[in-house]
């Protein structure tokens, strides 16, 4: 994929760091296929190793000359079952076995499997049905006794240690933020990290104990909230109270679809996205995006099609896991999920939107961002907006609209730009306009210029803040015509 390509695309592209994408030459191979943003999973790998990766992403990224975000991903508190006595359980149909919290009796070659979910017992009851390993193993529960809950397996399956374990419907959570957690939050705070992502939030308040950390040590990492539990997505009321209470949202698709069940998670990832967007928050949209691209070097046409729908819905970014972080193919799955996204993007519905032309809004900043997107559909001759900014919320706004405009996001701060790099539609552009002479509005136009972005007689539109400095000020907006 040539550099123009990635110009071209809106929709960017996270990828999981991991063994087999965690060496000079691969990260760059990523960055040049179209990486916008890396996540670094701290389900794994050490904080030396963090560490070290998080390194070669900067050094790269300015050796590439593009401005890549970095996502920690929290742990958060899976629930699992524990170690068993041997390296693996086949399980059967109509087999019995008991899960039980007491780990002095379990004994996996009888039947007696250990879970680290202390509450189990009290959680679930006859007639349930249990998820092992991302749903690929089910049980029934038969009874509860004390510690213990007696099974069927009712779709058989070859168990590991540590796999996970949910209730379908849900109801089996704990706590969001772990020890484990705080720790490595710790590491992601001092490597001045874009993101975090918290792992199994239920509600607004379970961001809470990273919230207050993040104050505390005056962070600007901004929280991602990964929707993966049943509760979180009951009623709409509940989704929109933890996309209010975050900075942006995961559709994390392995668990929640283990728990509410693949064929509701359909019309789930629609809902996320639309009220994402809706409150001006960027979303993601992840898990077995191209799962089949782990082992083989084209991805099969559904997971095209997947790709292409989050696309069309209106996602930020898409997310590749396994694919980058073990696969055989880390560059060609990233280029692969690049073309699908560029193919997507050519579909009609994609060039405008009448969304919102009926608001009345609060902020300044907002009314003049929706102006320049609604100049930008209907002013003709537009072909590059560009928003002058301290913080990136003017880009974050102005790109809530479809458009097929370029959004350039132009500031001095690098924090900034490899925050927007998540933001779908924006180029980030390092570059502070009040350190040269010279009027703003024009040297803002000969940047776009320098990026063939404009030729002689089309315009730009420009919008601004009188306080510089200031985040979230801006007030004006300027259409100019390029004339040589």
């Amino acid at each position: 994929m040539t550099p123009t390509d990635i110009r071209k695309r809106r929709t960017k592209i996270v990828a999981t760091l991991g063994p087999a994408s965690s060496s000079e030459t691969v990260i760059s191979e990523l960055i040049t296929s179209g990486v916008n943003v890396f996540r670094l999973n701290f389900s794994h790998g050490t904080h030396e190793q963090h560490r070290s990766n998080v390194k070669m992403v900067r050094e790269l990224s300015q050796k590439h000359n593009r401005h890549v975000g970095i996502l920690g991903d929290l742990q958060g508190p899976k629930i699992r079952i524990g170690e068993l006595q041997t390296e693996t359980l086949q399980l059967v149909n109509a087999e019995s076995l008991i899960l039980t919290i007491d780990q002095s009796t379990a004994d996996s070659t009888n039947g007696r499997i250990h879970v680290t979910y202390p509450y189990l017992p009290s959680s679930v009851g006859e007639g349930d049905t249990l998820l092992l390993d991302d749903g690929l193993i089910r049980l029934k529960v038969i009874s509860v006794t004390g510690n213990d809950v007696a099974c069927e397996v009712t779709q058989a399956g070859l168990l590991k240690s540590r796999k996970g374990l949910n209730r379908l419907g849900g109801g089996l959570s704990a706590d969001a933020i772990t020890e484990k957690d705080l720790e490595d939050l710790q590491v992601i705070i001092d490597l001045d990290f874009e993101y975090v992502a918290v792992s199994f939030p239920c509600c607004g308040d379970d961001l809470l104990p990273v919230k207050n950390v993040l104050k505390k040590t005056g962070s600007a990492a901004k929280i991602i909230a990964k929707i993966e539990r049943a509760e979180a997505v009951e009623t709409e009321e509940k989704v929109k109270e933890l996309i209010d209470a975050a900075d942006g949202v995961m559709v994390a698709r392995g668990d929640l679809g283990v728990e509410i069940g693949d064929a509701q998670l359909i019309s789930i990832q629609k809902r996320i996205i639309r009220l994402s967007r809706q409150a001006n928050k960027p979303v993601i949209t992840a898990t077995q995006m191209m799962e089949s691209m782990i082992n083989h070097p084209v991805p099969t046409r559904a997971e095209v099609f997947d790709v292409a729908n989050a696309v069309l819905d209106g996602t930020d970014a898409v997310m590749l896991s396994g694919e980058t972080a073990s696969g055989k193919y880390p560059a060609k799955v990233v280029e692969a999920m690049a073309e699908t996204a560029l193919g997507a993007e050519k579909h009609p519905m994609m060039k405008q939107s009448s969304y919102r032309v009926d608001r009345v809004f609060d902020e300044i900043n907002e009314s003049v961002a929706m102006s320049a997107m609604y100049a930008a559909n209907h002013v003709s001759n537009v072909t590059a907006i560009v928003c002058l900014t301290e913080s990136g919320i003017t880009p974050l706004l102005t790109s809530r609209l479809s458009s097929i405009l370029p959004i350039f996001g132009i500031s001095p701060h690098l924090a900034t730009c490899r925050r927007m790099a998540l933001y779908r539609g924006v180029i980030p552009i390092y570059y502070d306009v009040m350190a040269d002479e010279g009027d703003l509005w024009t040297k803002a136009m000969a940047l776009i210029v320098e990026r063939g972005a404009l030729q002689p007689g089309e315009r730009v539109a420009i919008t601004a803040g009188d306080l510089h400095g200031k985040g979230g000020s801006t007030n004006t907006l300027k259409i100019l015509q390029y004339n040589t």
